[in-house]
Formats: structure tokens, C-alpha cells, sequence
């Protein structure tokens, strides 16, 4: 079972990407898929996780990932301030939203730091909400390189079933640049 735990803040789209994430794995052939938000009364900005669980088999356990294989942080200020870096398996990797270099992140342990300017991918692909980027699709473009848990056809195919129109479009192409500028990656 690959556990993967997400990071972000409220109104960022953490939520949003589990549900890709499972949709895509699910696409890709995995049997065995969940994706669930963890949330109170959290405010827009305030941190908040999320968890996917991928297997060959279904699962049966709908539990908060505590101890990830992946991480994936769509704000690298949680790193210090949200505990995305804490708990992690042994040898887990963590995927960062940054323009930080992996060395400037200063993650503890094993952990293989793998970094992407996804924050810069939706901007230049246009996905954009009041003028602030979103990345919540295009965030998959950096796993699907990063550990090959989905492949990109199947994110294409995950976000364009959950967008319409010129909104897929945009997320597809802010997927593929964040594909391209996703550094550390196997």
C-alpha cells in the first residue's frame, strides 16, 4: 500500500488533489484507492491535510495517513510551521511546492526532497481564481514524474473528468509544465 499525505492550506485545493490523485491512480490501474479530507473549522489559509491510499487490493482502512510514503506540501512554508515533514517512512519522498531548491528546504532524515515552481506552472498555464494561482491539478504533473505512481495520461484523464471545457484545458497544460519543471524526480 503506498500512503500519501497532503499538505496544504484551506482554499489552496489539498482536497481537491487527493480526489485527482485517487481518480488518476484508479485510471492507472491501481485496485484499491481512498481519498479522505481532514478538517474542522479551518478558515481560508489555515493548514489542512489530506490522505490517499493506493493498493492492489481494496482497502479497508479510512484512517488519516500519520505515517506517509509521500508527502506532497503545496505551501513549503508547512514544512516549518504545518509538521509536513514529520512522521515520514523511512525513505519516503517528499514533493514540495517551492522555488526553493531541495538543499534550501532543509528537510530532516531520508527523505528524498523533490521540488517543483507549481505555483509558477498554473500561472503560466492560466489557472487562476482572483488573481491567485491554483494548483490543485497541476500539483499531479509533479507526482506522476516524481514516483510513478499514476502516469500523466491517466492525471489527463482524471482532470479532464473533473474539469469542463477551457478549465480542463488549462489544468492539463499546467500538469505537463509542472511535469517538465519538477526537479529531484526519479
Amino acid at each position: 500500500m503506498v500512503e500519501i499525505r497532503w499538505h496544504g492550506r484551506g482554499g489552496q485545493g489539498a482536497v481537491t488533489s487527493a480526489k485527482l490523485l485517487a481518480e488518476a491512480a484508479f485510471l492507472s490501474g491501481w485496485k484499491g484507492v481512498t481519498s479522505a479530507p481532514s478538517f474542522g473549522a479551518e478558515r481560508r489559509g489555515a493548514p489542512i491535510t489530506a490522505s490517499t491510499r493506493l493498493d492492489s487490493e481494496p482497502i479497508r482502512i479510512y484512517s488519516q495517513v500519520t505515517s506517509p510514503d509521500i508527502a506532497i506540501v503545496l505551501d513549503d512554508s508547512l514544512l516549518e510551521v504545518g509538521g509536513a515533514a514529520t512522521g515520514l517512512k523511512p525513505g519516503a519522498t517528499v514533493i514540495v511546492n517551492t522555488t526553493r531548491s531541495a538543499a534550501e528546504l532543509g528537510v530532516a532524515g531520508d527523505a528524498r526532497v523533490v521540488t517543483a515552481d507549481v505555483t509558477g506552472a498554473a500561472q503560466a498555464a492560466g489557472v487562476l481564481v482572483g488573481g491567485n494561482a491554483i494548483v490543485s491539478a497541476a500539483i499531479l504533473g509533479s507526482i506522476a514524474k516524481a514516483t510513478g505512481v499514476v502516469t500523466m495520461e491517466s492525471v489527463e484523464s482524471a482532470i479532464t473528468h473533473m474539469f469542463n471545457g477551457s478549465a480542463a484545458a488549462k489544468n492539463v497544460e499546467a500538469a505537463r509544465i509542472a511535469y517538465e519543471c519538477t526537479e529531484g524526480a526519479r
